[in-house]
């Protein structure tokens, strides 16, 4: 299983997303939050601070993260574990530090989110239930919010309230 961390920079009410390049082998030429595999030995939130760094040039300020939830997508080898952050303040300026992986990164409104291409569908609910956004159970661009079309589950703090069998919050 791969273990994958994301955070989620909101600002001005739009969240920082990056645009993984067409020619990536996973997940190519979609948009997603910032983020990357988790090392050996790191936590996901010593991951996360290397990843912000190493990706957008911001160093963030741990004691403001807090982790929104879990995505899992795939089986057995391809399984994918993605904890999602939400980081309330970092310092310096993003700016797209890693070409190589991303062709663009963009601070995108919370009304935007339905109509880009994102690496998965369940993102645009996670990322409405950030604070900031006052997620209250809307999930126009998907319909359900625990589960897109290609498999990658989820659940955000609005949907708690909802089938508890259908979690999968972690």
């Amino acid at each position: 299983m791969h273990v994958v961390v994301t955070g989620a920079l909101v600002e001005n009410g739009a969240v920082l997303l990056v645009h993984r390049r067409p020619t990536k082998r996973v997940y190519p030429d979609v948009w997603d939050l910032p983020g990357g595999q988790v090392e050996a030995g790191e936590s996901e939130l010593q991951a996360l601070a290397r990843e912000m760094h190493e990706e957008l040039g911001v160093h963030i300020v741990a004691e403001s993260a807090s982790r929104l939830g879990v995505l899992h997508a795939g089986s057995a080898e391809d399984a994918v574990h993605v904890g999602v952050w939400q980081i309330g303040d970092w310092v310096g300026s993003p700016t797209n530090r890693a070409p190589d992986e991303h062709d663009d990164i963009a601070w995108v409104g919370i009304s935007e989110l339905g109509g880009l291409p994102l690496v998965h569908g369940v993102l645009a609910a996670l990322v409405r239930c950030l604070p900031e956004f006052e997620c209250a159970r809307r999930h126009s661009d998907v319909t359900d919010c625990n589960q897109d079309d290609r498999g990658t589950k989820a659940d955000c703090r609005a949907c708690a309230g909802m089938d508890s069998s259908s979690r999968w919050w972690d």
